[in-house]
């Protein structure tokens, strides 16, 4: 007679217990990795945006595109009239997104009449 209280271990249920242990396994990384991805949507983008954010807002940022613009504006007074049609295209697209608010007074005005300059003409 054979003992209920005992199962015997036979060959297809070690597979099922393989079987079961290697789904568990395989679903537990899952989940893991799962929520990794989760994480990285939810807050890489928020990440990013504070980063971006905090760099504008730094010396080293501001005084560069203070220069950088100088350093375009000056081109552009040395500039044949050919020239200067494509160099205020790019002054004027990288001061796009730029707070004038940060430019010095005279380079806030040589931007505005670029921009009247352009509007004029088209």
């Amino acid at each position: 007679m054979e003992d209920k209280g005992t199962r015997a271990l036979t060959g297809p249920r070690i597979a099922g217990i393989v079987i079961a242990a290697v789904v568990v396994v395989l679903g537990i990384s899952w989940a893991v990795q799962g929520s990794s991805w989760f994480m990285f949507d939810v807050f890489a983008p928020r990440y990013e945006k504070s980063r971006r954010e905090t760099f504008e807002e730094s010396k080293a940022y501001n005084q560069g595109m203070i220069q950088e613009l100088q350093n375009m504006q000056f081109e552009y007074l040395k500039a044949d009239e050919d020239h200067k049609k494509a160099l205020a295209d790019v002054i004027l697209h990288r001061a796009a997104d730029y707070d004038r608010e940060k430019l010095p007074p005279d380079l806030k005005e040589f931007i505005s009449k670029l921009e009247k300059e352009r509007t004029t003409a088209h």
